[in-house]
């Protein structure tokens, strides 16, 4: 047995020690190697319903639950044969049984302590009762958000597949009636079915936006180093039509790579592009994309010089189907920023935006490092 391990409480002094212990905010025990109770605090009449005079001399089994208690003095002895520092219980539940035999969760610190050749082991207790509480309220929303996950997921198949049947086939029977008929109808009538067919169309491009939507966790790629250079590229030409048509200058600084789902990141920078690009002013656009690096993420911009907005809609722009322009200016659900956010927030970042009415936008958001880059902007 290793003696050295007790810390000689001669050297703190017992009644300092007394002192120490009975200002503790937690619970504070002290326990002889036979069990028994020989100093006690506050902290511990409170928690378990016990005076000192009750406690002081008994045994300390008698705070140990009834079910388990026929094997805390094998524990005592475990803890007397390797005395050291430690937490009791570790990887598992702790419980203690107060006088009125009702149980409480609770953390045990052990240290051990020698005085005139004897040894005691000092126990610091925490009734850890809230945090349990909390716990299981996190662990409840957890499954709800599981289960609402689960109820997207079911949404977005009944997106792709049972919504998109019905709308389909009232679309080309629609456009039948139009092509057979339509030496029968009046203008009225025509006008109606190219109003049907219009919104047949929207709503299929609704169904869709909301099917990309949904699909940025459930059908998400794992995180790969992704060399945003490239990914910009790739952006530019799925753009090419929308960049010859408006005469768009797109200046890209060297930018890094990141750990990110390549996918997702090149839809984030190809909606921002099309938007500096969609929402221009009289001249032609201008984009400038750049980053800046910090000790643990990237900070990206994309700036443009096109019309601006007030920003009180600043935070407007990102919600699901929200517009600052109606859909004969401007085509489009309103859903591409509500993506942008929800993938950059998926990749543990952030997306804001800075705009003033006729001076144009820039949007920011942050990537973090790889755990690599990490390590070694820390060395």
């Amino acid at each position: 047995m290793d003696s050295d391990a007790f810390e000689p409480l001669s050297n703190l002094g017992e009644e300092r020690l007394r002192l120490i212990v009975e200002a503790a905010p937690s619970g504070m025990i002290m326990v002889d190697e036979i069990g028994r109770v020989v100093l006690v605090n506050s902290q511990i009449e409170r928690m378990f319903g016990y005076s000192r005079e009750e406690l002081l001399g008994q045994s300390i089994d008698m705070l140990v639950p009834t079910a388990v208690r026929d094997k805390h003095p094998c524990h005592r002895a475990q803890f007397f044969a390797d005395p050291k520092a430690r937490a009791m219980g570790v990887g598992r539940d702790l419980y203690g049984q107060r006088k009125n035999g009702s149980e409480l969760p609770v953390e045990i610190g052990l240290n051990p302590l020698m005085t005139n050749g004897e040894r005691f082991v000092l126990a610091s207790i925490v009734d850890i009762t809230e945090r349990k509480h909390s716990e299981a309220i996190l662990q409840e929303k957890l499954l709800e958000l599981q289960r609402s996950n689960e109820d997207l997921q079911q949404f977005a198949y009944v997106c792709s597949h049972d919504l998109q049947e019905p709308l389909r086939v009232i679309s080309n029977y629609t456009q039948l009636l139009a092509r057979r008929y339509s030496d029968q109808l009046d203008q009225d009538a025509k006008d109606f079915i190219e109003f049907t067919v219009d919104a047949t169309k929207r709503m299929q491009e609704l169904i869709n936006d909301l099917l990309l939507y949904s699909r940025v966790d459930t059908k998400g790629k794992e995180f790969v180093s992704t060399d945003c250079n490239q990914t910009v590229a790739m952006a530019m030409a799925n753009l090419k039509v929308a960049i010859d048509e408006s005469g768009a200058q797109v200046h890209c600084a060297q930018l890094p790579a990141v750990e990110a789902d390549g996918s997702q990141i090149l839809q984030v920078f190809q909606n921002l592009i099309g938007n500096a690009i969609k929402f221009r002013s009289t001249d032609a656009p201008v984009v400038t994309i750049s980053a800046e690096e910090t000790s643990k993420s990237w900070t990206f911009a994309v700036k443009d010089n096109g019309q601006g907005f007030d920003m009180k809609y600043g935070d407007r722009i990102f919600v699901i189907f929200q517009r600052l322009h109606t859909k004969e200016m401007y085509p489009g659900s309103g859903i591409g920023l509500a993506v942008c956010k929800k993938i950059v927030e998926r990749h543990g970042g952030a997306i804001w935006v800075e705009s003033e009415p006729g001076k144009g936008t820039t949007f920011r958001f942050t990537m973090p490092k790889s755990s690599a880059q990490n390590k070694r902007v820390s060395l």
